[in-house]
């Protein structure tokens, strides 16, 4: 039984991979500086997960797989290297998972995790028992990953340290493409590059399924298209802007009374069908997402209207407006939103949603770099929401610099917005300013959702 040891392992990345492992009989043992909600969960399933690093860690691997975050210098990758153990980062490790498997993979700058969820949910519930690994955990199975045993293998592919390259998809899912992540991609033109590469790992029949809506993953559709690979287009009512000959669109949008939207899909991937969906998890991005799952149906052969049925069941992921309690008529909201997009996508949601409540946004930047680089498109994300307070910097990677995300919000036209640097401060002000039928919403890809805890037990 192969012994796999995860440098990392509280990640949301390694902690699916570890899952997946230890589910297909794997010996998983993993590390990380603390406990994370994801390194708890799989101690709960019965891995041994350490806290802190120290090279007796590795000690019996005979693979060692770090994450991006973990530096060179690493004690326990030293360790591993010291003592002849293979060390592979994740783009190198998930290629060897995926062979002998189809292969489903999401990217773009937004919606890959929502996307990839309902991928994977759909097909399990059509009975294709697939693998899959999601950047969150699904609310319909408490996981984020799975080992299955049938063809499909559905993965979140990430761009971030160009992760993506080192996976063996047959058909991708392009949902957009902005620029994002300047610290790893100085220039939009050097993300999209990554995203050419990416579409080129693509076998000659294999299908590239891509948003005709957005700009990015039209041009990659059209590149795509030019070097010989299947493209299916998907798309929200208009016409087609792109000469892509195989489509997915929605039409009469409607919202429902479960908070998403009801619509109309039809495609002519294999013959022309159509059928009724109704979602639960709001905002037209979702329809959107769910356009992608219906085109990767129509590729695998598999019933649309089936299809429909699953997708009337999907319930989200962690962190994405994912609600996470309501006391005294609040309604408290965490949402992963950390790009001036999908902010606003967010807010679009939440004003769908709930068309007659105060909406307050917390906004906690993610990164100087993403920060300074966006600056001015941050400051004009906000117009859905009522009331806006935009916290201090989380830096994450990055070395703490001078720059603070107060003087975004100077910039900021809106008309109630405040700066407030801590935490904690800010769920006493939200605390002592929440009324009856208000709406919270705090968008963090960093630690903010503290804030969520404190506040609904600051209203119990």
């Amino acid at each position: 039984m192969t012994h796999v040891h995860f440098i990392g392992i509280g990640g949301s990345g390694l902690s699916a991979i570890a899952r997946l492992l230890k589910e297909s009989g794997y010996t998983v043992t993993g590390s990380d500086h603390a406990l994370t909600s994801f390194a708890a969960d799989l101690q709960a399933a019965g891995l041994t997960v350490y806290i802190g690093h120290h090279p007796r860690n590795v000690q019996g691997a005979e693979w060692v797989v770090r994450s991006s975050a973990i530096p060179d210098d690493n004690v326990e990758v030293a360790a591993a290297h010291q003592a002849g153990i293979p060390v592979y980062k994740r783009a190198d490790f998930l290629g060897k998972l995926m062979e002998n498997k189809t292969g489903i993979a999401v990217a773009g700058t937004h919606g890959k995790t929502t996307t990839t969820a309902m991928i994977a949910f759909t097909l399990s519930e059509l009975g294709r028992n697939p693998s899959f690994i999601v950047g969150g955990v699904m609310s319909n199975y408490g996981v984020n990953a799975r080992a299955g045993i049938g063809a499909p293998f559905v993965i979140e592919a990430d761009e971030y340290d160009r992760m993506f390259l080192g996976l063996k998809p047959r058909i991708e899912v392009i949902t957009n493409l902005e620029h994002d992540h300047p610290d790893c991609y100085p220039t939009f033109d050097d993300m999209f590059t990554a995203f050419e590469s990416f579409t080129a790992l693509l076998p000659n029949d294999g299908t590239l399924i891509g948003c005709v809506e957005d700009a990015g993953a039209a041009s990659l559709i059209s590149h795509a298209r030019r070097n010989g690979r299947n493209v299916i287009a998907y798309s929200i009512q208009g016409e087609m802007t792109i000469n892509a000959p195989q489509w997915v669109q929605a039409r009469s949008l409607k919202p429902n009374e479960r908070g998403g939207f009801d619509f109309d899909a039809t495609t002519n991937v294999g013959t022309l069908v159509s059928t009724h969906i109704s979602l639960q998890v709001p905002g037209e991005h979702n329809v959107r997402n769910a356009l992608a799952v219906l085109a990767v149906v129509a590729t695998l052969g598999l019933s649309f209207k089936d299809a429909a049925n699953a997708l009337r069941k999907f319930t989200g992921t962690s962190r994405r407006f994912e609600i996470k309690g309501e006391k005294k008529g609040v309604i408290v909201v965490d949402d992963y939103a950390h790009h001036p997009t999908e902010i606003k996508a967010t807010l679009a949601a939440a004003r769908a949603r709930y068309p007659h409540h105060r909406i307050w946004a917390v906004w906690q930047p993610h990164t100087y770099s993403r920060t300074k680089a966006l600056f001015y498109e941050f400051s004009r994300a906000f117009n859905d929401a009522d009331e806006v307070i935009v916290t201090e910097i989380y830096p994450s990677r990055e070395p703490k610099q001078e720059f603070s995300s107060a003087e975004v919000v100077s910039a900021m036209p809106h008309s109630s917005v405040r700066f407030i640097s801590s935490l904690e401060d800010t769920a006493k002000y939200l605390l002592k300013h929440l009324k009856h039928n208000d709406i919270l919403i705090v968008l963090s890809a960093g630690d903010a959702d503290q804030i969520s805890a404190n506040v609904l037990a600051g209203l119990s």
